[in-house]
């Protein structure tokens, strides 16, 4: 038995917003409940509603610039930047500037969109 899961075929999350989402490890790629890991791709002008995930979120940001409010604080992440979001905490993201942006996600546990607790726009 090997002791290692080697992903060559992301499980691409269907989205209607633009978004470009890989997961290439999490309960949608390899049925992992313990951890996600995604690449995305947020195009200019995206944005998420605000939410209250029950897991924590870790971000790395590859190229471009993605903004955070997190609480009632806003940041702007730049490339080679990354953040650790706690769990229960209301964060919403946002990519309000001109180009898109490339970033590694890491959810734990898994990222499940019955925790994630997005509010109504």
């Amino acid at each position: 038995m090997k002791k290692y899961t080697l992903q060559k075929s992301p499980f691409v999350v269907p989205t209607t917003d633009g978004k470009l989402i890989e997961e290439h490890h999490g309960l949608a790629s390899t049925n992992n409940p313990d951890i996600s890991i995604a690449h995305m791709i947020a195009p200019a002008g995206w944005s998420e509603p605000f939410q209250t995930p029950e897991f924590e979120e870790y971000t790395y940001i590859i190229s471009g610039k993605k903004q955070f409010i997190i609480e009632d604080e806003v940041l702007v992440l730049e490339a080679g930047q990354s953040i650790k979001i706690e769990k229960n905490t209301r964060v919403q993201y946002y990519n309000p500037f001109e180009s898109p942006c490339e970033y590694i996600a890491i959810c734990t546990p898994a990222f499940d969109f019955n925790k994630v607790h997005r509010e109504e726009a």
